[in-house]
């Protein structure tokens, strides 16, 4: 979810004409011209963007020794063959701002089902509490984290936004709603989770920072970690995020790390999956769906 998470971008420079050298002109009006070239020039944007993602997709590869990473991403799981055979029904699923793929939320209840009854899920980033609901009715414990009502307030963001945290998941009785920033949050005594999902400040240096935090304090050695928004559609990296995620990882990490097919997600198995070398414009997999009112 990327209501609270822009994503960070690298300065760009532009230069200073002769009649405007460089010590007179300040970082101020540099941007203002910057703004301007953008506003009368749109298609700029796109290049300042596709130069950012090629920076992030650099620094991404230089863990490819490590990982098995391309330059077209990471292996990727098929979906299907982590879904029950007889398939399996989401809710709630509201198709709203900022929510999951049908299919994200699809993966957290195959890997909590495979985790067993007895399965312990956390998770980082709640918004209206769907991802923690869906899950909630397989799992012996949800726990979710968030910026408390106060944080959000001093974020200067709407109250009808900041009301709707939860807004699935608060009724559910083995829910624990957890409040705190995940960068300073004290784990203590929580951990260890079977499932853990990282959805919350989707910016390299948040996912670097909650991605080494979770292994060091979350984990035990059967653990799965998802992460939301590794790709900015499915088959589509985003490489900002996978920096993060790969920078992140401890060294000595055993598992394995894929994408997941028609999902946004990233996901980390202690156990070798089958999986395939990623292609963008591979043939896709076909679900049936079924939709009704709750």
């Amino acid at each position: 979810m990327d209501y609270l998470a822009p994503r960070s971008r690298r300065p760009v420079s532009f230069a200073a004409s002769a009649s405007n050298p460089p010590a007179r002109v300040s970082r101020f009006s540099v941007a203002l011209r910057a703004l301007a070239s953008i506003v009368r020039t749109p298609s700029l944007l796109t290049v300042v963007v596709a130069a950012d993602e090629q920076q992030w997709q650099r620094q991404a590869l230089r863990h490819a020794g490590r990982w098995p990473l391309t330059a077209a991403g990471l292996p990727v799981v098929a979906l299907p063959a982590l879904l029950p055979p007889q398939g399996d029904t989401l809710r709630p699923f509201a198709f709203g701002e900022g929510a999951s793929l049908p299919t994200d939320l699809l993966l957290l209840r195959a890997l909590v089902r495979r985790a067993g009854s007895a399965a312990r899920y956390f998770e980082i980033g709640t918004w209206r509490g769907e991802s923690a609901a869906a899950v909630a009715e397989l799992a012996a414990s949800v726990h979710t984290l968030n910026l408390s009502d106060e944080e959000l307030r001093a974020l200067q963001l709407p109250e009808d936004y900041i009301g709707l945290h939860g807004h699935f998941s608060r009724p559910l009785p083995n829910v624990t709603h957890l409040h705190g920033n995940s960068a300073s949050f004290d784990y203590r005594g929580l951990g260890p989770f079977d499932v853990v999902f990282i959805d919350g400040d989707h910016r390299y240096e948040a996912v670097r920072a909650d991605t080494a935090r979770v292994f060091r304090e979350l984990l035990h050695p059967q653990s799965v970690v998802v992460w939301h928004d590794a790709a900015r559609q499915p088959g589509v990296p985003r490489w900002e995020v996978l920096s993060g995620i790969l920078d992140g990882l401890p060294a000595d990490a055993p598992g394995q790390l894929y994408a997941v097919g028609n999902t946004l997600c990233a996901l980390y198995s202690p156990t070798p999956l089958p999986a395939a070398p990623p292609v963008r414009f591979a043939a896709p997999a076909a679900f049936e769906v079924t939709v009704r009112p709750a």
